[in-house]
């Protein structure tokens, strides 16, 4: 899908009219978590369909994600429900469902927490259990309290998912802490910015393999399979 020629468009207060990158995918999963942050979500959902009008979109939200946010405030920016994150509200295979449907997630903001369990493997929720399974891109942009880059953990996770090519890390910019009053947290940056980091790996995977970038499980285990009867 290649963007419209950029037109003003609404973003987030205070970042006037956000550029709109080339984006080639046409299903796009969100997955919103419990950061300040995640206030900003509706604008952007506002913003995603002005400036992508064919793009499908669907939104998963943490438990924790609903202190800053209502599922009411971004559902009234989509044609479809906003799910919440917890075995508790999932009555089907939601898992397999995203995880086939996506072409690519973006999780925004990402809290430490959620980073963590990513990076480590876990799979306690329906989102984190897609994040696993999937074989699309998948975008992490952090929200993070002060001192949080810094610390060891969340570079060692960092490393971890930046070993996975169809991992895209999508570094935090310093930002307003609302605990101390100063510039000494890190926000997660502008989705456009998210969304070109996206389109960069798309493609550069695409060059490296000579194959489209989003290769499936069953490819993937038929090629193991074919290497180990060689």
């Amino acid at each position: 899908m290649t963007a419209p020629a950029p037109q003003p468009q609404h973003g987030p207060p205070g970042l006037g009219a956000p550029e709109v990158p080339v984006f080639g995918l046409s299903r796009l999963l969100v997955v919103v978590t419990g950061s300040a942050a995640a206030g900003a979500m509706p604008q952007w959902l506002t913003w995603l369909r002005s400036a992508y009008p064919e793009l499908g979109v669907k939104v998963v939200m943490s438990r924790s994600a609903e202190r800053f946010v209502t599922p009411m405030s971004l559902r009234l920016r989509l044609d479809e429900d906003v799910l919440i994150d917890s075995w508790d509200d999932c009555e089907r295979a939601r898992h397999v469902e995203h995880a086939e449907w996506a072409e690519a997630v973006v999780v925004h903001p990402a809290t430490f927490h959620f980073t963590a369990r990513f990076a480590l493997g876990l799979a306690d929720t329906p989102a984190l259990l897609t994040l696993q399974c999937t074989d699309a891109l998948v975008a992490l942009a952090p929200a993070l309290p002060p001192g949080g880059l810094e610390s060891r953990a969340f570079q060692q996770h960092w490393a971890s998912l930046a070993a996975d090519p169809r991992v895209v890390l999508v570094p935090p910019i310093q930002g307003y802490s609302l605990t101390t009053g100063q510039e000494d947290s890190w926000v997660p940056p502008p989705l456009p910015e998210v969304l070109r980091r996206i389109e960069n790996r798309r493609l550069e995977l695409g060059k490296e393999t000579g194959r489209p970038a989003r290769t499936s499980a069953r490819e993937y285990a038929a090629t193991l399979a074919d290497g180990a009867r060689s």
